[in-house]
């Protein structure tokens, strides 16, 4: 650990963040904020943090061992074909599985329905010592409820403040939050959607309503930047990633999740046992032969 992050003229966690003022109107997917280089340079430094991002994860996980209470949650949000599924499966796919809990969030079910919107949210947070991921999350209560009036809006518009203050909860309960909103242009996402339909391999991933959201494309943007502007706190700031290369928005959700661990200053556990005694019991069964 501890690499210059030399190819990166402006660290992710900068160069991503939502600030005040941020304009999804003027943002373009097809950037590389930050990053100066191209798909074989980023394949080096993705290699690189990587293995850093899986000593920091046994760190992380070894900590809860001995009694440790904290965790890490990354939060990704973006239209279909943004590449969730590829962040989840190609960057937390380089650390340890057992350290890892993924989940989806589709429609609630009857139960989840009856509760609180951030009930299910909740019961799936990650445990001491484990990184979680959301693929989708309690922002499509401000999203899709938002876009398709599947609740009041009296209803969503009060649903900003109670994620911030459950994020902040969340938060002071030691799990620390990585918000990112992968971002593809509608074009882009019109290709995608075209090759999975060339690829019988890729058609379980297809679902003809995806091409019905495609309507609602600018009432989406609308409640993303609402999000954006709401919920990209101190405590718990978006990052929105340009998605269009997708080398890149793995590079920098790699970035941010290794730079959130290292913030942590974790450290490996020191022994509860005599070390220097065991080592010697050690030697004695080998000359014994045992």
């Amino acid at each position: 650990m501890g690499h210059e992050h030399s190819r990166w003229s402006v660290h992710p966690t900068e160069a991503l963040r939502v600030n005040r003022g941020f304009d999804l109107d003027a943002f373009d997917p097809t950037a590389r904020p930050g990053f100066h280089g191209g798909r074989k340079r980023a394949a080096a430094l993705m290699a690189a943090r990587g293995k850093d991002l899986a000593e920091l994860q046994e760190q992380l996980f070894a900590e809860a061992r001995t009694g440790g209470t904290r965790s890490l949650l990354l939060v990704l949000q973006g239209m279909d074909t943004a590449g969730k599924g590829g962040i989840v499966r190609h960057v937390l796919g380089m650390v340890d599985p057992q350290g890892v809990q993924a989940r989806g969030f589709g429609a609630p079910s009857g139960e989840e329905r009856e509760h609180h919107f951030l009930w299910r949210i909740d019961r799936a947070l990650p445990a001491a010592g484990r990184i979680g991921a959301f693929d989708r999350s309690h922002y499509e209560d401000v999203l899709i409820a938002r876009v398709h009036s599947l609740v009041p809006a009296t209803v969503w518009e009060g649903r900003y403040d109670e994620i911030n203050e459950w994020e902040a909860r969340v938060s002071r309960q030691g799990t620390t939050i990585v918000k990112c909103a992968l971002m593809v242009s509608r074009d882009e996402q019109l290709e995608r959607l075209s090759k999975r339909l060339d690829r019988p391999d890729k058609h379980w991933k297809f679902d003809p309503s995806d091409l019905d959201e495609r309507a609602h494309w600018p009432a989406y943007m609308e409640a993303y930047q609402a999000v954006f502007d709401r919920t990209s706190t101190e405590i718990a700031p978006w990052h929105v990633i340009p998605a269009t290369d997708k080398w890149y928005a793995r590079l920098a959700v790699t970035e941010l999740l290794a730079t959130a661990l290292e913030g942590m200053a974790l450290s490996w556990p020191e022994a509860t046992f005599d070390v220097a005694g065991e080592k010697a019991r050690l030697e004695r069964m080998r000359d014994a032969g045992e």
